[in-house]
């Protein structure tokens, strides 16, 4: 059936002329009126100096930040030094800062996040050492509690896993937190090759320093030829899922358990790039075959409006493993689903 005359007369009237940010749609102008200028047009997405998702680039001084009127603070974190087997998510900070058209509205979550709450790209933490794996834990946490001290919401790139352990000793410092974590890997291993921090044990070690509550801890996409190691999810009372389970639960089910475990407690996200199949995502160091789908992940990640999230983080993008760009523009993408969830969590509310 064709369009009838009138209707089409109808909508020359409404959109023959303007530009493309003239939208009638309340909710949708609101988000463009941001956007576009008057004359019609916006920034390209090419243009410009790379942040992580297009946010502010704030300049601190490390050794006394400047975070006020802060709400999140974007971080890079680039170390690698604790993987077991392919290097170079040092790189994941600067390959997720070059991608562009990641946001700036999740149409799902109905949040425009970088323009409805203060959001800044602060750069990447400061090391002493490219060497030193311990003392770059160090430089981790001695960063990031300036950032909670400062009563902003730190959400990071990696980076390695590794990394995430001394970020949950400044996020759990004063309680400890539950946490949803979406992963290939428990990484609750313990020491080998006469360390502990490395990437395959950072959530054993955060349980054991009291920082993080292991009954509130789901591990989501679990799978792979390293479940004999994870032998301390069970024991400390994590709940797993594993990748094979999520056809058979259904997303929602999914859903459900994680808002069930974590309840409204302080919660910290923690998203690694290797819980995507290596079909969606090969640029990581450790892939496993069997994963979630990009559009799974989203899913679960969309059922999590609400959850009191207090930090969170997208590590394990090793950017020259994959030609790509895929693994980073999905990085980058969950990273803006971790900031829009950020957005309705009541951690934000408090620190208003």
């Amino acid at each position: 059936m064709a369009i009838d005359e009138e209707t089409l007369k109808r909508l020359r009237e409404r959109y023959g002329e303007g530009h493309g940010g003239s939208i009638h749609d309340p909710e949708f102008r609101a988000v463009a009126d941001r956007i576009f200028s008057s004359g019609g047009t916006r920034a390209a997405p090419y243009s410009g100096i790379p942040t992580l998702l297009d946010a502010t680039y704030r300049q601190v001084d490390p050794a006394a930040p400047d975070l006020s009127d802060l709400d999140v603070a974007l971080i890079g974190v680039p170390m690698d030094l604790g993987v077991t087997n392919r290097p170079g998510s040092r790189f994941g900070p600067r390959a997720l800062r070059s991608i562009e058209r990641v946001g700036p509205y999740n149409h799902v979550l109905k949040t425009a996040p970088l323009f409805e709450i203060k959001v800044a790209d602060i750069g990447d933490v400061p090391f002493r050492s490219r060497y030193r794996l311990e003392m770059s834990h160090e430089d981790i946490e001695a960063h990031l509690q300036k950032v909670v001290d400062a009563n902003v919401i730190p959400l990071s790139v990696g980076g390695d896993h590794s990394i995430t352990h001394p970020i949950l000793r400044a996020v759990g410092r004063d309680r400890p937190v539950g946490m949803i974590h979406i992963d290939a890997h428990c990484d609750t291993g313990g020491a080998y090759d006469l360390t502990k921090f490395h990437h395959g044990g950072p959530f054993r070690n955060a349980v054991l320093d009291g920082v993080l509550d292991p009954t509130r801890v789901i591990q989501i996409g679990i799978r792979g030829a390293a479940e004999y190691l994870w032998e301390f999810s069970y024991e400390s009372g994590m709940t797993v899922i594993h990748a094979e389970e999520i056809g058979k639960m259904g997303i929602e089910a999914v859903i459900a358990k994680a808002r069930e475990v974590v309840g409204d407690g302080p919660t910290y996200l923690s998203f690694d790039v290797d819980s995507l199949d290596p079909a969606f995502a090969p640029g990581t160091g450790t892939p496993e075959i069997g994963g979630l789908t990009s559009r799974q992940a989203l899913d679960i990640l969309h059922g999590l409006k609400g959850i009191n999230f207090v930090g969170g983080d997208v590590v394990e993008v090793a950017p020259q493993y994959d030609a790509t760009t895929n693994t980073a523009h999905a990085g980058a993408q969950m990273l803006f689903e971790i900031l829009s969830l950020i957005r309705f969590s009541p951690a934000l509310a408090a620190s208003a």
